[in-house]
This record gives structure tokens, C-alpha cells and sequence, in this order.
């Protein structure tokens, strides 16, 4: 045991076995380094810091790496609740120096105390953006043995910034090289340029007709707003999702999404339904509506989501595949409408109502109607259209269109597919806390576990009809409903649905995983019926398997404190870094796991008897890459719960983000204050 055995405080009690020869905040250590002329560093954090055990775990505990700490430099280890006053200091010259702060804090200084270099956690092996921890450590000693004047220069102009707390920054004249460290800001800007120089600025979306939702894209767009404030990308976001609801593409009567448009201008659709469209498009209005608060994409997700439980839902729970395009042998007749049809149905009504869909005596589409609406918001406030009577104008197209000859219903049940429009409930029950559309979500879960499930009570089918399932699941199946389970998880805090991920996700790994490249098969193992096992990596009409277990694996790597999760994540992310900045249209969900990988997650634990409702509140906020887990006390299971507690009562509210970690927080609204203020803190 080293001398922090001597120590009362639990943090530093923690480190008292690391082979580090760790020093508490006593003179003998400062002796010691004019003694010998090394450098300082003090490492700070505090008991129910995470990433603090992390790197103890990581650095601390591992022998080659102690044994250059304790050759190199004099090693100092503060309790950060137990002397505020040290941390202080050092916590201004990390934010001078790298513009933020948190715990872990790592500060380098000179024998007489003045810092140098600072920074917060730093991985074992050169990884998400960052150096590793012995790369820092060797880069700065050489520094001090070749280029001591350097360094004296820096600490100088940093300690007289800190005396004079003038707010102002200082760029490290001292830089850690990580050329090994793939993941940039700048990677993230060249991908929205892309993206952006694709965009159609008229009418939203990408490129030209046919026009296809492109969800993920704009889910890329919506995020890259958020972190760096770019009005283009969020412009886009929104006229995207407002053209494509006023367009023929929306179903203004019954709800739903066509598969894609003709023309660019979203008018004429092609008159079909995917499952896995209407899912995906629900969670990115959804997430939108969060942002925006635009009561129009509320509508449009109920509306939606009560056509799939009208029109797709299976008696038992799951959910069909599509509708088609025909009827009685004509594409769209099922949809369409004249203004003689509309004139009888409404009767005094009919008249805004054929204004405001554009409907035309001779018609707008082949001597028929597609009801679309002007995108342009002026257009449709003129009309001062009272909503109440606009729904139920609606409701009586739909009573007669119901006695129409209905397309063809394809009512096979997807497990891929399935997984999607879970997730979907879920997502629209975090934004509008409709309890209602969450036990749609776990109803559905609960019927793929049973219906799907293979008899060795793991493996699972991948279609399901007639009740019976069939043929083998593949990565997209395991991929999307391991990501269902997760989101059930967030939205529910049931342990039941996380362990069930954390099952997937490992039969996943063993199954499908090709060890050489870091990449998952499209089949498993186990399937002999094929001549060759392919990858597919193309993010199309639905997230590729792989991109999504990249998300997947980001976000239990966190829940789980498994670190070969996050590694895997990030072999895979750097093994498509090149693809993912050239073709993001084509790889949109990477592009989103990547900004996940640059930019650091919320890491969100809240502890204390109001858990339930503080996580649901913070989950109806846009937050592109957060986790949350509630519980009424600490849980060691698991890190975000590990020795944390809530204080008098209250509950508490835990954030660490980009591997450092900040005080807890009791109300949402220093919550909000707290998240900005991350935001702003990191340069871009």
C-alpha cells in the first residue's frame, strides 16, 4: 500500500493500493519534487466520480504505467470534496487551458506549484478523440527534460492569468500529439458539408426526385445544430419535415407515411407504407418536436402512430409490414379524392378545406386529388383554419374512404422492422409522455420475446406469420431490437429490458462478430444453409445492422462500465472512418455514432425517490447522445449508480460527460443550466 493508506478520505483510501507512489497534498511531496527537479502532477477527482474509478482502473492500476509516473514525476492525489481550495486553482488553468473542466482532473506543475498542462480523463490506448495516458505522460517529460524553458514560460503566463482571474484564455504552447486518434470537430464539419451541399434548399430533403425521407441524415443535421449552434442545419431539419408533412407523402387523412416521392416536391407519392419508414420517421418528428416545440409534428407522430395501431397492429401485439400501393389494380386510387367527393362529404366545410389541400375541380394529379398542403407556414395561417373542425373533416374522409376496396396488406410481422416501431412508441412517449403509446411499445416487446424465441431460449426467428416464426434472425433483427430494449430500458428504468440488451448484445458478439476487421456478419455463425457469410454496412431505408450496433455498443459500454464494448464501437466506427466522411448520405447512422464519439455522451444518473419522474422529464430533452439510469439509492452494479446518493431527501441529479465528471445538480433547471454550459465549453 502506498501512503494514501494514512489518509481518512474514502477517495484517496480508494487509491491507497495502486502501484503508483501516490502523495497526499503535504509538503513532503513538494520537497520531493525541488529535491529531485521532476515535474508535479496531481491527479483530482472524488468518491462518486465514474470516470475517476475509470482511470484508476485503466492507468492507475496497471504496473508499467505506475512505474513511469512514479520515475518522472512526483504523483500528488486530491480529494477534490475534501480540499475545494486546491481544486479550485487547478480547475481554472484546465478551463483556461482547454476551455472546460471536470473530474477526473490530471494538472501538471512545476516544482513551485505552478501549472503547466491540464487536462481530465485520458484513455489506456489512443482512443475517442484523445491521447492515451502514457502518451501524455512521456510527451510532457520530455518536454520538461528538452524544453524546460518552454515550460516555465507557460506556467508563468498561466499562474499570473489564475492570480489575476481575468477570465482570459491561454493556447497551450504545449501539445500531446495523438496523430494515432482519428476522430475530429473537423471530421464532423466536412460531413455536414456534405451532407449540406446535397441538400435541396427548396424544398428540403436530398437531391432530386425520386425523393426519399432520409431520416438518418437529418437526424446527422438535427445533432450537429445542437452541438454547434449551425442555423443552416437546423433550417434544413425543418423545412425537411415541414414540406414532407404538408406534402402528398403524408397521408392527411388516415396518417402515415408513403415510402418515398416522386417528384421533389414531396406532392406525389409512391402510395405505398413501410413498417420501417413510418418508425423512423416518428422518432425523428419526435426528437424534432423536442427542439421546436412545433405542435404541428405532435400531430402528425399521433396521427401516425393511431394509424399503425388502426391499420398494422396485429391482434396479439407486433406489427405488419406494409400496404400497398394498389387498389383494385390503380396505384393510389385508395387515396385519392375529386372536389365532387369532398363537396358532398363536407358541405359547408368543403371549400377551405379544398383551399387548404389544393384541390381541384379538374384535379392536380391524373383528373384526381392527392390532398396536399401549401409547406409555406403564411399560407396555411391565412386560412385561420380552426383545428377542431379540420380533424373532424378528416374523420369523415376516412369513415368513407374506409368503405373504399383497401390496398393489399402484407401481414407478415419483421423482427428488424418490429424493433424499429417499438422504438418508435417509445421515443414519441419520452417527447409527449402519452402512457398510452409506452405500453403499445411493451406490449409489442413482450409479443416479439415470446412469438420470435427460438427453443433454445436465446436465438430468435426473423419472421413471424400464421402463428408461426420462421428462418433464422440476422444482425438487423438482433441489432434493432438490442437498440428497442435499450430505449425501453431509458424510458422505464425496468432492469428486466437492460438485461435482456446486455443478452443480445454478447450472443451478437459471438455469433456474427468477425474478429479480424472488428465487423459483424450479416448472418450468424451458426447458419450453414448459405455459401458465403457477407457484411453489409450501407445505412439505406433502415440503419445498417452494424452502424446500429456501433450505437448500441457506445451506449452499454457506458450502462455497463464494459470497456470493450466502447473499444469495439470504436474499431468499427475508425474501420468505416473513411467511407462514413466521403458517402455520409449513405452512412448517416455511422456519421451519428461518430458525432457520439467525438463529442462525448451525457452520462446521466439520478438518484433519490423522485427518480422516475426526474429521468422521464430529462428524456423528453434533446439530448442526441445522453444515457440516463434512475434509482431511488446507489447501486454498485452499475457506474452511473456506483456510491451515488441523494442528499435530504432530495433527488440528485449526476452528469458526466467526455469522460469528466461534474457536481450533482437537484432541479431540472440547473440541469439545463449545466448541459449548456458543457455544451459551450467545448471548443469547436
Amino acid at each position: 500500500m502506498n501512503r494514501l493508506q494514512h489518509e481518512t478520505s474514502p477517495y484517496l483510501l480508494q487509491h491507497a493500493n495502486n502501484p503508483v507512489d501516490w502523495y497526499a497534498w503535504k509538503p513532503e511531496a513538494f520537497e520531493k519534487a525541488k529535491r529531485e527537479d521532476k515535474p508535479i502532477l496531481v491527479s483530482i477527482g472524488y468518491s462518486t466520480c465514474h470516470w475517476c474509478h475509470v482511470m484508476e482502473r485503466e492507468s492507475f492500476e496497471d504496473k508499467e504505467v505506475a512505474e513511469f509516473m512514479n520515475t518522472h514525476f512526483v504523483c500528488i492525489k486530491v480529494d477534490r470534496e475534501e480540499r475545494p481550495d486546491v481544486d479550485q486553482i487547478y480547475m481554472e488553468a484546465c478551463q483556461i487551458l482547454t476551455g472546460r473542466g471536470g473530474w477526473p482532473l490530471n494538472v501538471f506543475l512545476t516544482p513551485d506549484l505552478k501549472p503547466f498542462y491540464a487536462g481530465t480523463y485520458y484513455p489506456p490506448m489512443p482512443a475517442h478523440g484523445r491521447p492515451s495516458w502514457l502518451q501524455v505522460l512521456m510527451n510532457l517529460s520530455h518536454t520538461w527534460q528538452h524544453h524546460r524553458e518552454k515550460v516555465e514560460d507557460q506556467a508563468q503566463r498561466l499562474f499570473g492569468i489564475i492570480e489575476k482571474s481575468d477570465g482570459a484564455s491561454l493556447s497551450s504552447r504545449i501539445k500531446v500529439e495523438s496523430e494515432s486518434c482519428p476522430f475530429s470537430e473537423e471530421k464532423l464539419h466536412a460531413i455536414f458539408r456534405k451532407l449540406y451541399e446535397k441538400a435541396d434548399k427548396a424544398n428540403g430533403g436530398f437531391e432530386h426526385a425520386p425523393k426519399f425521407p432520409s431520416t438518418m441524415a437529418l437526424s446527422y443535421m438535427l445533432a450537429y445544430h445542437f452541438y454547434f449552434g449551425n442555423e443552416d442545419a437546423s433550417a434544413h431539419v425543418e423545412k425537411s419535415l415541414n414540406h414532407m408533412a404538408a406534402g402528398g407523402i403524408y397521408d392527411h387523412v388516415g396518417g402515415g407515411f408513403a415510402r418515398y416521392s416522386t417528384d421533389a416536391g414531396w406532392k406525389v407519392p409512391h402510395f405505398e407504407k413501410m413498417l420501417y419508414d413510418n418508425a423512423l420517421l416518428v422518432s425523428l418528428y419526435s426528437e424534432a418536436w423536442k427542439v421546436t416545440k412545433n405542435e404541428d409534428y405532435r400531430e402528425l407522430t399521433e396521427e401516425t402512430l393511431e394509424w399503425v395501431r388502426r391499420e398494422m397492429t396485429h391482434p396479439d401485439g407486433g406489427f405488419y409490414s406494409a400496404l400497398d400501393a394498389d387498389s383494385e389494380g390503380v396505384e393510389g386510387k385508395f387515396y385519392v379524392w375529386s372536389a365532387g367527393e369532398i363537396d358532398e362529404l363536407l358541405g359547408p366545410d368543403a371549400d377551405w378545406f379544398k383551399e387548404l389541400y389544393n384541390v381541384k375541380k379538374e384535379g392536380n394529379w391524373e383528373g384526381t386529388n392527392i390532398l396536399y398542403k401549401s409547406p409555406s407556414s403564411e399560407a396555411i395561417e391565412e386560412l385561420r383554419v380552426d383545428q377542431q373542425a379540420l380533424r373532424t373533416a378528416k374523420a369523415k374522409l376516412l369513415k368513407a374512404r374506409s368503405k373504399r376496396v383497401r390496398p393489399g396488406l402484407d401481414d407478415k410481422l419483421l423482427l428488424d422492422w418490429n424493433a424499429l416501431m417499438v422504438k418508435a412508441w417509445l421515443n414519441s412517449y419520452a417527447a409527449f409522455g402519452n402512457e398510452a403509446h409506452k405500453q403499445m411499445a411493451l406490449r409489442a416487446l413482450d409479443f416479439i420475446l415470446e412469438n420470435f424465441l427460438q427453443p433454445d431460449g436465446l436465438k430468435l426467428y426473423h419472421t413471424f406469420k400464421d402463428g408461426k416464426a420462421a428462418y433464422e434472425a440476422n444482425l438487423d433483427d438482433y441489432a434493432f431490437l438490442t437498440d428497442a430494449l435499450l430505449t425501453a430500458f431509458e424510458v422505464t428504468q425496468e432492469e428486466q429490458w437492460l438485461l435482456q440488451a446486455r443478452r443480445y448484445a454478447a450472443h451478437v458478439i459471438s455469433e456474427f462478430l468477425d474478429g479480424k476487421d472488428k465487423l459483424f456478419y450479416f448472418t450468424s455463425a451458426s447458419q450453414a444453409d448459405l455459401p458465403v457469410r457477407k457484411k453489409d454496412f450501407y445505412d439505406s431505408a433502415t440503419p445498417s445492422g452494424n452502424s446500429t450496433m456501433v450505437r448500441n455498443l457506445q451506449r452499454l459500454g457506458i450502462l455497463t462500465g464494459n470497456e470493450e464494448y466502447r473499444r469495439l464501437a470504436t474499431d468499427m466506427i475508425y474501420a468505416l472512418r473513411d467511407s462514413i466522411g466521403k458517402f455520409p448520405t449513405a452512412f448517416g447512422n455511422w456519421a451519428f455514432a461518430l458525432m457520439g464519439e467525438v463529442k462525448g455522451f451525457f452520462e446521466i444518473g439520478v438518484v433519490g425517490s423522485g427518480f422516475p419522474e426526474m429521468t422521464h422529464s430529462i428524456l423528453s430533452r434533446y439530448l442526441p447522445h445522453a444515457v440516463v439510469m434512475g434509482s431511488a439509492g446507489e447501486n454498485d452494479e452499475y457506474p452511473l449508480l456506483e456510491n451515488r446518493t441523494s442528499a435530504d431527501g432530495d433527488t440528485l441529479i449526476y452528469v458526466c460527460q467526455d469522460y469528466a465528471c461534474q457536481r450533482p445538480v437537484r432541479s431540472l433547471e440547473e440541469f439545463d443550466t449545466l448541459i449548456l454550459s458543457q455544451k459551450q465549453s467545448v471548443p469547436s
